[in-house]
């Protein structure tokens, strides 16, 4: 069973445990496949389409594509209605429907096509994990991860610092098929010249002073899964052909050897430079460029986002003193910031308050200490 909704998953296997079925709940997308991959017995999944962190129809794609014999029934933990994804209901759907319904209710089952649609125009797109905010910037964000994470396409998230880029690259690993595998990351400008090509390709025994012994790359190592190149536009020029020949040929050659190993990655990249116009200024390679921005993600800064400032200072203000509120007066002193550190300052902001504020259960301007 998958529902977000704890109440739900109680009682749903308060009437179904009696009949000596053995129940597995899960309480997202992610979890839920873990549990199918690990056990590979499951027949039947109950599918509370609400989920947290995947879209209905993207799931139930992964979950066909990868265990094809699993029966899907979608249970609508709100209206309780349940929808079996066949013209006509199994025998098992329509044993399901009397005890939810307790027999006399049956006809609350009802059928839908093989490949169901899930109406999306009443209600913005889903989130994604640690990220807070429903304004048009974030819905496009929204959308666009949840598009491109079930492809192998490469990922270019572009903002400013601060603005949770970071996040953007962990979503698409997580709701993608590629979830159970590696997700690496490697800060481009946090390792030295000098080293970011061993960090990144790995090493031969004897290819320098000190390599005592051969080492995988932090590319090999993402086999399978996801690479996340942080701060790109910080990457050396003497680098950047290398992670070209990576990207274009899908190949990594350690330092020291000339064997070419074959890697299966995929590339989520993520800066907060113009990168076009360190092109145009000889700092970047432009044909790296146009290779990595396949599929541009732009966030938006925070002062971009006045719809959702006060939604996000109340979620932080919680966090760090659950039951904690802010003062219509302290939200209009938020709100007259131009917030340059975006959702990293207001978080940091946020904080500070909570430790100001004592033993009080309300932030007051006298605690935003901008």
């Amino acid at each position: 069973m998958l529902s977000s909704n704890s109440s739900f998953l109680e009682q749903l296997t308060g009437r179904l445990a009696p009949l000596r079925w053995e129940i597995t709940a899960t309480r997202s997308g992610a979890e839920a496949l873990e549990v199918l991959h690990e056990r590979g017995n499951i027949e039947v999944l109950l599918l509370d389409p609400l989920l947290p962190d995947l879209l209905p129809s993207e799931f139930c794609g992964m979950v066909r594509q990868r265990f094809p014999n699993v029966e899907i029934l979608t249970l609508n933990s709100q209206t309780g209605h349940l929808l079996v994804g066949s013209s006509a209901p199994t025998p098992f759907a329509s044993r399901l429907a009397d005890l939810l319904y307790h027999g006399s209710d049956a006809r609350e089952l009802r059928a839908v096509p093989v490949e169901p649609t899930y109406e999306r125009s009443s209600s913005p797109t889903p989130g994604l994990r640690g990220m807070v905010g429903d304004s048009a910037a974030m819905q496009r964000v929204y959308s666009m991860t949840h598009k491109v994470a079930p492809r192998d396409t490469t990922v270019l998230v572009l903002g400013e610092s601060g603005t949770g880029k970071d996040l953007v690259a962990q979503a698409v690993h997580m709701i993608s098929p590629r979830q159970k595998s590696p997700f690496v990351v490697v800060n481009c400008a946090a390792i030295p010249e000098a080293l970011l090509e061993a960090e990144l390709f790995g090493y031969a025994k004897g290819a320098f002073t000190g390599a005592l012994q051969s080492r995988i790359g932090r590319i090999h190592a993402a086999q399978g899964g996801t690479l996340f190149l942080d701060e790109i536009g910080d990457m050396p020029l003497s680098l950047q052909s290398k992670i070209l020949r990576f990207l274009e040929q899908g190949e990594v050659q350690r330092l020291g050897s000339n064997d070419n190993l074959k890697v299966d990655v995929r590339v989520v990249a993520a800066t907060n430079g113009a990168l076009p116009k360190m092109v145009r200024e000889k700092q970047f390679r432009e044909d790296l460029y146009y290779r990595l921005a396949v599929f541009p993600i732009h966030l938006a800064p925070l002062r971009e986002r006045d719809h959702d400032l006060s939604k996000l200072a109340h979620f932080f203000a919680s966090k760090f003193s659950p039951g904690i509120h802010l003062t219509p007066e302290a939200v209009a002193a938020l709100y007259k910031h131009d917030w340059p550190g975006n959702v990293r300052e207001l978080r940091n902001v946020m904080e500070r308050a909570s430790i100001m504020v004592g033993a009080n259960r309300e932030i007051t301007p006298a605690e935003i200490l901008i």
